[in-house]
């Protein structure tokens, strides 16, 4: 019995190496791949593992293109499947496709080449895609659809206010879009061209007709002249006054000046008018603006509203105390900026007539009737320039002379004062402001071919006195006329100097006969 059985077990065993002798003749090598063995619709046999990676990477590369819309409220956004980095996942399943058939004892290769044979092995082409540039995708393309809400505004005509309705706004949210194309491109995608709706959030605008027709009561209002303005700054200060008018601010808002009348340019309604840079006064675009910000600051003042931001000027300016003013200047990086601190909305009404400038300030009053508040100017510190700058400028001719006027400096605080009922309650320190000194600049033209001429406004410059500049440019033009008159013009002129000299003498006498 026992040698039955030793010659069945022989028996069994050569039976085998006759099979797998027999299947290893039609076996693929180490390094290739087995048939039967697939990833997706690839078929990987006889391939090695490079060679299935480069299939596999082109299929990956071929998906790549495909197009997938990324769909808002009111457009859509074409990109593929690379823009969105797509990348082969799990390059891990080629080292096992290789070996498949060729580990294990006999008996376990035999059972690896049945299931080959009869079933197959097909490996999923795992992908994923590059979060980043999903993000970025979605901020730097999908941002156009946004639509901000624009909240309800108040607007005044003929004295007389109205609700101008507001408008409901919708934005991409950034996060979740980028969190939906990631997860729809894993889990849910055909590997096809596609369409992805993007997350919307609804914006509601702000303001109701019954919140906002309650603003009815003048809570501050200022008033400053430019009268002595020439066209161009007069132009400027209306046109940034317009920029303003009309202004709803809801509770809490941050008004900028700076943002409302930006940029200063031409397009944007400007001309070139005075204005101090580095303690002097220069034509830029825009000048006189800050009259406009000085005006508001003073109706924001009255209306007690949170000043957040305010700069005095370099110099003093004619149309306020000191330290009631308030200037902006992009290239010095001020602002005037204030926040609505009621608990109801704001509106700010400007205009400007006969050359005045007014601002009125709108609101819901919840101060007491008997409160009153004034603002007083104090000044710390004067000092007015002892002497003039002259400065002589080849550029001009002799008789040429210009005069910039002088500004005398300041340190000076503002203060504010409460009364109620008539009776001084509180006084608070608002701003310190300290304005610059500027001597009277006298520009001398000193461009002649007179040697003579030359020497003589070269002496009165070196005097550093005015007047006898102004004597001596007197002389020479007096000099210059003589030298351009005929003798029979000369003769007359002598004749008419002699009997004015006559005539001084005769009165000098009578007068002194009484």
């Amino acid at each position: 019995m026992k040698k039955l059985k030793g010659m069945l077990a022989a028996a069994l065993a050569a039976g085998f190496c006759i099979l797998f002798s027999g299947q290893q003749a039609y076996a693929a090598p180490d390094d290739r791949i087995e048939q039967g063995v697939r990833a997706g619709d690839i078929d990987l046999a006889g391939m090695t593992k490079d060679e299935a990676a480069q299939a596999i990477q082109s299929y990956v590369d071929g998906l790549g293109e495909k197009k997938i819309e990324l769909l808002a409220q009111d457009g859509s956004v074409s990109v593929t499947a690379a823009e969105l980095g797509i990348v082969w996942d799990n390059e891990e399943i080629l080292t096992e496709a290789v070996t498949l058939g060729k580990k294990g004892n006999i008996v376990a290769r035999y059972k690896a080449m049945e299931d080959l044979k009869h079933r197959g092995k097909n490996y999923e082409i795992q992908l994923d895609f590059d979060r980043s540039a999903i993000a970025s995708i979605v901020e730097e393309r999908c941002m156009e659809f946004n639509v901000e809400a624009i909240d309800a505004q108040l607007k005044r005509v003929d004295g007389n206010f109205a609700v101008e309705e507001g408008q409901t706004g919708y934005l991409v949210d950034q996060q979740a879009s980028a969190s939906d194309i990631y997860e729809y491109m894993t889990q849910k995608w055909n590997r096809e061209d596609a369409s992805i709706v993007l997350a919307i959030i609804v914006d509601e605008p702000r303001g109701k007709a019954e919140e906002l027709l309650q603003v009815k009561d003048l809570l501050g209002s200022f008033t400053t002249s430019y009268v002595s303005s020439g066209r161009d700054r007069s132009g400027n200060v209306t046109n940034g006054c317009t920029k303003i008018d009309g202004t709803t601010l809801y509770p809490g808002d941050t008004f900028s000046t700076y943002d409302a009348v930006k940029p200063f340019s031409q397009e944007n309604g400007y001309f070139m008018a005075g204005s101090y840079l580095n303690g002097k006064v220069v034509d830029s675009i825009g000048g006189g603006i800050c009259q406009v910000s000085t005006t508001l600051y003073n109706a924001v003042l009255q209306a007690e509203l949170e000043v957040t931001e305010r700069h005095n000027h370099s110099m003093i300016v004619n149309y306020v105390d000191p330290s009631a003013d308030a200037a902006i200047a992009e290239s010095a990086g001020k602002d005037f900026r204030f926040v609505n601190n009621t608990e109801h909305p704001v509106y700010i009404e400007g205009y400007t007539e006969d050359k005045r400038i007014t601002f009125n300030i709108y609101g819901v009053e919840s101060r007491d009737a008997g409160r009153t508040v004034v603002y007083e100017s104090k000044v710390l510190e004067k000092k007015v320039p002892e002497r003039d700058t002259i400065v002589a400028d080849p550029s001009q001719p002799v008789g040429y002379i210009h005069t910039s006027a002088a500004h005398i400096g300041y340190r000076a605080e503002l203060w504010k004062v409460v009364k109620e009922n008539g009776v001084e309650v509180s006084r608070e320190q608002i701003n310190s402001s300290n304005y610059q000194m500027s001597p009277q600049t006298v520009t001398v033209g000193t461009a002649t071919s007179d040697p003579n001429f030359s020497s003589q406004i070269q002496a009165a410059i070196e005097t550093n006195d005015t007047g006898i500049i102004k004597g001596t440019i007197a002389n020479i033009k007096a000099a210059q006329e003589a030298a351009a008159m005929t003798p029979e013009q000369l003769a007359e002129l002598a004749a008419a100097q002699a009997a004015a000299a006559a005539a001084a003498q005769a009165a000098a006498d009578a007068e002194a006969g009484n």
